[in-house]
């Protein structure tokens, strides 16, 4: 039995770039200790970069009406054909390294109902990465002299124990939404939301949107209108790492360090409890 599962749903291997990115992330998965890789979809060329890649595909995933995987599915799926204490949705072109096993070791010793997240580092790579050596440190020391910090606003992973989550909204993976609802969801259950930006290092390899109607961010996608209508509406679709309620840093659980973000969010928080009795799109024009 593994520590943890790690299980996603790729997009097509068709784009070249696309292809490389996201067989750089998965491959950075197998080389962690103590951690199971599950691919979950039926794009073209994902079952070849399974095979490829040794790990497990499981193609029958449900979508929806567009054809897009959908995360209660993934879920289930991820329970099923797994036994680890801990599950971890990720998206499939963010690379990892050992840091963030460490903390979800550290975080599951300490706490028994939780999500641990974090933000990503932005960087261009356009190469097959290569896995030998000290490849971690050349990794971090590339993000950070050419990368840069995300804003506290996307999720590109979370881990859990495989008690959390067991009822969700059929929402659709790769748009937006279900991600800020994963923190409100734990927030609402009273889990802690720890975020493990300090101490742990994502890095999510930059990319264009040519595989979305248009080649256009999916904000504005039917998909993502239907996500936040499933999810409850503005309110719970606004969450982010800002809305943490512990942080890891240098192995420790503690609470989140003040900054100004926090602050004005905590603002925000503060005039929706107020204004609770207007509709959504008055408080939206308040805050």
């Amino acid at each position: 039995m593994t520590l943890l599962t790690l299980f996603s749903s790729p997009k097509p291997f068709t784009d070249p770039h696309i292809n490389i990115i996201q067989r750089n992330a998965i491959e950075s998965w197998t080389k962690l200790d103590d951690v199971t890789v599950i691919l979950l979809g039926n794009e073209e060329g994902e079952a070849e970069a399974a095979r490829d890649l040794g790990v497990l595909h499981l193609p029958n995933v449900d979508v929806n009406e567009k054809g897009t995987p959908i995360i209660s599915s993934m879920l289930a799926l991820a329970r099923q054909h797994s036994d680890s204490p801990l599950l971890g949705i990720i998206n499939a072109d963010i690379l990892v390294m050992d840091d963030i096993t460490e903390a979800s070791r550290r975080v599951q010793e300490r706490l028994d109902k939780f999500v641990l997240l974090g933000q990503r580092w932005d960087l261009d790579v356009i190469q097959p990465m290569e896995f030998d050596g000290d490849w971690q440190s050349r990794l971090r020391e590339k993000a950070l002299r050419e990368g840069e910090l995300h804003r506290p606003a996307g999720s590109d992973y979370f881990i859990f124990p495989r008690s959390c989550y067991t009822d969700i909204p059929n929402f659709a993976i790769g748009r937006a939404g279900w991600d800020n609802w994963f923190i409100y969801k734990a927030r609402a259950e009273k889990w802690d939301v720890v975020d493990a930006t300090p101490d742990v290092m994502i890095v999510h390899q930059n990319h264009d949107y040519r595989h979305l109607a248009g080649g256009q961010i999916h904000y504005s996608a039917p998909e993502t209108k239907k996500n936040t209508e499933m999810a409850g509406g503005v309110v719970q679709t606004r969450y982010t790492i800002l809305d943490a309620t512990r942080e890891l840093r240098d192995g420790k659980i503690i609470r989140p360090r003040p900054t100004s973000g926090r602050f004005w969010r905590g603002v925000e928080q503060f005039l929706r409890k107020v204004f609770f009795f207007l509709p959504e799109e008055k408080v939206e024009r308040i805050v």
